[in-house]
Formats: C-alpha cells, structure tokens, sequence
C-alpha cells in the first residue's frame, strides 16, 4: 500500500511520530479484519467456556471447583510453576548475561539450542525425560535404588514444565543486554564495584521490565502446559494431575459442565496473568516516555 508518512513535531528532544495516510476505507476494513477476527478465535470461545461451565448452574460450577480432585490439580499446577518459573529466571539471566557479555566460541549454538523447546513438540519433551528417568531408562535402575520417583510423581512433571518454559525469559531479556552492551557495567567496575553489586544496580534497572514481561510469559504458559506433563505424569488423580489434565479426565468422562468449570479457572488465570502483563507494559510505556522528555 502506498501511502504517505507524516512526521509531528515534538518539544521534547525533537521526539516523531509517524502515521501512514491511507484511505479511509482501508484504514476501517483493516481495523474491522482484525477486530472480527480476535473476536471469532479468541472473545467468543472464551465466551462459551463461561457459558457452558454454567449451563447446570451456578451449584455445579462451585461442586465442580470444590473438589478435592480439581483443589489438588489446582495446588500442583500452582506448585509447579512456583518451582519451574523462579529456576528458569535465575537461569535465563545468567544465560543472557553470558551471551551479551562475553565472547566465546559457541555463542550461537548456545542461542539455538535455548530455542530448541520452541520447535520440540512438548508430547517428544515429554518422551525425552521418560527415556531417561522411567524405569526402563537410562537413569532408571539407579533412581529405583535409591528409591527416587521422578516419572509419575511431582519431580517429572516440574522437569517437564522447566524445559517448555526455558527459552521465555532468556529470549525477553537477551536483546536488551546486547543492546545495552558493557560500556555501564565497565564504568561501575572501574570504581570499584563488584560482582553482584554490578548486576543489581546497574544491569537490572535497565532490563527490569523485559524481565518482568519474561517471568510473565514463562508463568502463563508454565501452567497452561499439557503435552509434556501429560506423557510424564500418569494422570493419577489427586496426585500428579495438573488443571489442564484434569479437564481433559473430566471431558473424556462426558463431565462436560465439571470439564468446564476446571476449564474456566484456567482462563481466570490467563487473564489474571494479561491484566499483570498489561500493567507491566503500561508501567514501561510511562518510563519510555519520562525518559524521552528527560
């Protein structure tokens, strides 16, 4: 599309906004396209859920979420990622920190292979760790000596959700410290900063909402997940059933309002995590534009 960009003027640092003129018509068919579309993939099927978690009644809804099954599958979904998404913060920083800090041989590989659970289908993760730690794997005889359940139990299943979840917050944070680049922390060492002290007060201000916004996603999908839990978790229930498994027990079962309600926490707390996403973005839209006029 042809179109014309229009530069505004700024008084602060000479700041630009552009705007593509394009025809009216064009504008407001684009506009509608992807209004219509958000509304048919995601608003109304989100919509239905409610609607169908429902239709037997409030009562249902409340049996369906009270019990025992659905308040341990919520625990173990809760633990899990309590557990997966802190390991993998410490362990995105420091992979971040040592690909924008320093050269090695490598660095490339290493980049790729924290991309590799992006094109891993979860269901061959999930088959990956049941080679290794089931009983017929390779690390199986010795945990079975020492009497350690990783396959089956909660162990697997945080395993499972720690390599999915991996590449989340590694990936939000490593653009901006290679665009920060090492000129800061160089100055702070040269007066005589060290260690730690570097990284908390002059590293994290600068990556704090890339941060955020990592932690965020890895949190979202850390209990969002079902392909490589389920191959590792049994499906035993009260015991190694997380939320998304446990709707799929109660689907299979023909419990379909039960399937729904369980259905429905999840959504409550996908939109519990975009309303904090949002706020983080909000928060780094404000200090862009303080540092903009600055």
């Amino acid at each position: 599309m042809a179109g014309v960009v229009n530069y505004h003027s700024s008084p602060h640092k000479n700041v630009r906004e552009k705007h593509i003129n394009e025809a009216t018509w064009v504008r407001w068919s684009l506009i509608s396209i992807a209004v219509l579309f958000i509304v048919i993939m995601i608003v109304l099927p989100l919509a239905l859920v409610i609607v169908e978690s429902l239709q037997k009644g409030f009562a249902v809804y409340i049996d369906a979420i009270t019990d025992s099954d659905a308040f341990a599958a919520l625990k173990l979904t809760l633990i899990t990622a309590l557990i997966a998404v802190p390991l993998n913060t410490v362990f995105g920083v420091l992979v971040a920190w040592a690909v924008s800090k320093f050269k090695f041989r490598g660095k490339q590989i290493l980049l790729t292979l924290i991309d590799l659970p992006f094109a891993v289908s979860p269901v061959i993760a999930g088959l990956v760790f049941v080679l290794m730690f089931g009983a017929q794997g390779y690390f199986g005889p010795w945990l079975a000596d020492h009497d350690i359940k990783v396959i089956f139990a909660v162990p697997g299943i945080i395993i499972a959700t720690m390599f999915i979840t991996v590449p989340f917050v590694a990936r939000e944070i490593i653009p901006l410290m290679q665009q920060q680049g090492i000129g800061e922390e160089e100055a702070a060492i040269s007066l005589g900063a060290k260690g730690f002290k570097v990284f908390w007060y002059v590293t994290l201000p600068n990556i704090k909402w890339g941060l955020l916004y990592g932690i965020i996603l890895c949190n979202a999908r850390a209990m969002g997940e079902f392909g490589a839990v389920s191959v590792v978790s049994g499906h035993i229930r009260g015991r190694t059933n997380t939320l998304p498994l446990h709707v799929e027990i109660l689907y299979n079962e023909y419990q379909f309002s039960a399937a729904f309600a369980i259905a429905s926490l999840l959504m409550l707390l996908a939109i519990f995590t975009l309303i904090v996403k949002a706020i983080v973005e909000w928060k780094e839209g404000l200090q862009s534009k303080r540092e903009s006029i600055e």
